[in-house]
């Protein structure tokens, strides 16, 4: 979960929303593109593009964001800091599309912070959380297949896979095949519904996440394709962004991080070595140099000031000038469901 607004963080025991989470560490491996111009690949409620447009009077941001409500809401932080901020409603993976139109001569630096914004989860109407009642939707653009169409049309195997692969669920077959069997009475319209059956088949753990979280977690990336959209928007940002340019990456859960790990050490040249079975060939030119030696976390004020950074890793990077590589096909694997699945759903 992510709390990419800004905003003061609730009392102690208190919700804390609307809160940028690793702000000063985002703004710290920026610092080399102060005074240039950095894309905000999920504005969210601007706390990231605020604070980069604070630190520098020269610089400027084109900030990104699918949810049309955000983008209404970031109408006022566009005029205050004219012209030094755009603002434009698509997928953070249309990040290259973007900026050949408004920054052709390149980009400077980039920030993604993957996942739910604090808003879009707090909305219980926006369906995204198993602890309000609200209906099954999870779109955070408003627009294609919502949540109850994914669980009450899909198959008994593609549920199971969208619930272990996305959400590392290990009950995944038992809620898929739970899932069909009441699906069969009455279809599934709301998240409080979803998350008792869930509850059925997922041990609560004392003092553990509630049974729900993985389930709708996996179902949240499957209906916006997150995962699909994170790794377009890091080949973009490769193409991108100019030498010594650089790439800032927040994620939540480990197979984000897993993502933006491989990516960036495959572009660092932190291949693993080929085997006299498997010989390699001459490898490319390093197109980054890692900037952060593992991932960044929270420290232990800001977990006790807003505890959805709890998961919150982030791992960032320089450009160097060799050329952009081709897309890496380990990442691109990792972001999809597996083979059985893609091939039912072509049928």
């Amino acid at each position: 979960m992510t709390g990419r607004g800004d905003g003061l963080a609730g009392a102690a025991g208190g919700p804390a929303r609307h809160v940028p989470v690793l702000l000063e560490e985002v703004v710290a491996a920026l610092a080399s593109a102060e005074g240039g111009t950095i894309l905000d690949g999920t504005f969210g409620a601007g706390g990231y593009t605020r604070a980069l447009l604070d630190a520098h009077p020269a610089t400027r941001v084109v900030a990104l964001d699918r949810d049309p409500n955000a983008i209404a809401a970031g109408a006022a932080l566009v005029a205050s800091y004219a012209p030094r901020l755009a603002l434009v409603e698509t997928r953070f993976g249309e990040l290259e599309r973007v900026a050949r139109e408004v920054a052709p001569e390149g980009l400077d630096g980039v920030v993604l912070d993957i996942g739910v914004s604090s808003m879009q989860l707090d909305e219980a109407e926006r369906g995204f959380s198993f602890r309000a009642e609200g209906p099954l939707d999870m779109r955070m653009s408003g627009t294609g297949p919502s949540a109850a169409d994914i669980v009450n049309e899909a198959d008994e195997t593609t549920l199971a896979d969208i619930f272990y692969h996305y959400g590392e669920e290990r009950r995944s077959r038992a809620i898929a095949r739970g899932i069909c069997e009441a699906r069969r009475r009455t279809p599934f319209e709301t998240t409080t519904q979803l998350a008792e059956l869930v509850a059925r088949f997922v041990r609560a753990e004392p003092h553990g996440p509630h049974p729900a979280t993985r389930t709708f977690q996996g179902l949240r990336i499957a209906v916006n394709d997150e995962l699909g959209e994170l790794v377009r928007a890091l080949h973009g940002a490769e193409r991108m962004l100019k030498p010594g340019g650089r790439l800032v990456v927040v994620t939540f859960h480990s197979l984000e991080d897993r993502i933006v790990k491989q990516f960036l050490a495959a572009r660092a040249g932190r291949v693993a070595a080929g085997s006299r079975h498997v010989p390699v060939g001459e490898p490319p030119k390093p197109s980054l140099r890692l900037a952060t030696k593992g991932p960044v976390i929270p420290s232990e004020a800001e977990l006790a000031a807003n505890p959805r950074a709890r998961s919150a890793k982030l791992r960032a990077a320089e450009r160097l000038d060799a050329p952009a590589q081709a897309p890496l096909a380990a990442i691109e694997t990792l972001a999809a469901l597996p083979v059985h699945t893609r091939q039912r759903a072509r049928r």
